[in-house]
């Protein structure tokens, strides 16, 4: 699947929730709040507007990152938090909060190497690492050389760009990283925010694309609908089975396809660094999640559940033109047979199915 040939009509769709999304606060009866991941904006984006228009319920979604999403549901200021970080089971139980997935998608590294076409460079996990820990330097290094032969490397050095905010998509990147370089999981291990031994910090996807397209010789990471929005250089991926691979719909499917979603404690499911020939090796499934028991707020948290309910069943055009992989019905099923055992009405009644 081509980059560039998605970009504007992506674009297009961005823009148009935007505006949805800016009118939401005109009338706090008729909408939902959720703060977080910024990996999942552009979907949640897409959804609003539709959404608001058959059902007359605005979503007041704030990009803010996904540290910042898991904090302020827990401080209740919003409706539901969004996460590419999965809460751990045991945070769920002591928060009285469930989280559920609503899709998969990619994080993808970013470039601005004149010269190399998007998609040209090829690079494998461990030299990734060893960008970001400063052990390449340069463009033309012998361990990119290797990956890339024929390809011309300018002896540029490398600047790095990474998020200054707490956030899933550097949770996803740095557990791959720690999953393909020892070094990197002993030194740095993974986490929404890590000790970054160098380069630049910019704040949410938007920072880290400005700053790639601002500093020539740079490589970031973005989640790959601000690829798509931004017109942004890439790189291609070296997968566990040894295959160079793209980041398409079908290669973050294809590391979806080895999740146990219904065995796993309380969806805490990770798919960085999946086998199989096809596979996106830095795929990663984007949550939401809500208080089980939310007493005189139960019927916002309701129209929660029917806004995610109504994008599993009519959201899956738009999350596939955004190149997320819409979740499979039979996880669907179980999800919403959860909210049912597990999110309560203040009088102990299951809050869903709606009536």
């Amino acid at each position: 699947m081509c980059l560039k040939s998605c970009t504007r009509r992506v674009a297009g769709l961005a823009v148009v929730a935007l505006f949805a999304l800016g009118g939401a606060a005109e009338s706090q009866a008729s909408q939902i709040d959720g703060a977080g991941s910024s990996f999942a904006y552009p979907l949640y984006s897409a959804w609003a507007q539709p959404y608001s228009k058959d059902h007359g319920i605005q979503l007041n979604y704030q990009s803010v990152g996904s540290g910042a999403g898991q904090r302020q549901l827990a401080a209740g200021t919003v409706d539901f938090g969004a996460s590419d970080a999965p809460w751990t089971p045991s945070v769920q139980s002591k928060q009285g909060i469930m989280q559920w997935p609503t899709a998969v998608g990619g994080v993808i590294p970013t470039i601005h190497v004149p010269g190399i076409q998007p998609g040209q460079l090829l690079l494998s996990g461990k030299v990734l690492a060893d960008i970001y820990m400063g052990k390449i330097s340069y463009w033309d290094d012998a361990a990119i050389a290797k990956l890339n032969p024929g390809l011309k490397l300018p002896h540029k050095q490398i600047t790095t760009v990474h998020r200054s905010d707490g956030s899933g998509t550097t949770w996803i990147f740095t557990n791959y990283l720690s999953k393909v370089s020892p070094t990197w999981k002993k030194k740095l291990g993974f986490d929404k925010a890590v000790a970054w031994p160098n380069g630049v910090g910019g704040k949410g996807n938007e920072g880290v694309a400005a700053y790639v397209e601002r500093i020539p010789y740079s490589i970031g990471y973005n989640e790959y609908a601000y690829v798509l929005q931004n017109h942004m250089n890439y790189a291609r991926m070296l997968n566990k089975a040894g295959k160079a691979v793209e980041p398409t719909a079908e290669s973050f499917a294809a590391a979806a396809a080895n999740a146990d979603w219904k065995g796993a404690d309380h969806f805490d499911v990770v798919i960085t660094d999946q086998p199989g020939d096809k596979t996106w090796p830095i795929s990663g499934a984007t949550f939401v999640a809500v208080h089980t028991h939310p007493g005189d707020h139960a019927d916002r948290i309701g129209e929660v559940l029917k806004f995610f309910d109504w994008s599993f069943r009519e959201g899956g055009a738009s999350a596939s033109r955004l190149d997320y992989v819409p979740m499979p019905k039979s996880v669907v099923k179980y999800i919403e047979q959860q909210w049912h055992k597990e999110i309560m009405n203040a009088d102990g009644t299951p809050l869903w199915p709606a009536s």
